[in-house]
């Protein structure tokens, strides 16, 4: 490690602990090893990984909405970026990660099971061909998505999904300004409303300008 990388890891275990902070890590380098065969993200460069991928996903946790919460949806997981790292870092919360790709799917099982996560299930499935069926229609505390859509698509996919009085948080960068007004028709029309935006701070540079859109579902 180096002495950057070092500083990042260490403002993350203070936050979760050492044990969820090196099996978050392991899992990182596990998506970086298998990323040379299968494309699991763009990001090829450890360090660079460490904070986009793991700070960013982390950026939740604070949130009273996010602790409040046991039942949790990522809609569009990816290679488990956030709903994974989420599940590391807070074992007694249940997780559901859904994505349409199939073999990142089965990549997160590999890895949870190698380290023994076991409050995450998978789902192959688009969103909005299931979100509104039993045994996912309204059944969410929380759900969450990272980099996937914009925010007008991502209120007709994960809204359902939500519980009322539940929330949907949306991770977005500094440009989310401009989704907020075309998205306003299909908030409403799925019973949701942008209670606040929550700035990140005490980031690195590379994420500082990122914010977490907090929805609430009536």
């Amino acid at each position: 490690m180096n002495d950057s990388f070092d500083r990042i890891y260490e403002s993350i275990e203070k936050r979760i602990g050492r044990d969820a902070a090196d099996r978050i890590i392991s899992y990182l380098d596990m998506v970086l090893e298998r990323n040379e065969h299968i494309n699991l993200t763009a990001v090829k460069d450890r360090e660079e990984a460490l904070i986009k991928h793991v700070v960013d996903s982390l950026a939740v946790i604070d949130l009273p909405e996010f602790q409040q919460a046991d039942k949790i949806i990522d809609v569009g997981t990816g290679a488990g970026f956030p709903g994974a790292l989420l599940a590391i870092a807070f074992p007694e919360k249940q997780f559901v990660l859904l994505d349409s790709t199939l073999k990142r799917l089965k990549v997160i099982n590999e890895f949870s099971e190698a380290l023994n996560i076991t409050n995450i299930s998978t789902i192959h499935a688009r969103a909005e061909e299931i979100n509104r069926k039993p045994p996912h229609g309204s059944a969410y505390d929380l759900c969450i998505s990272r980099a996937v859509a914009n925010l007008t698509t991502l209120s007709v996919w994960c809204l359902p999904f939500v519980r009322k009085g539940g929330f949907f948080i949306s991770y977005k960068g500094e440009n989310y300004e401009a989704e907020l007004d075309p998205a306003s028709k299909n908030l409403n029309k799925y019973n949701g409303s942008l209670e606040r935006v929550e700035r990140y701070s005490n980031v690195p540079e590379e994420i500082a300008g990122h914010v977490l859109l907090v929805i609430s579902k009536s």
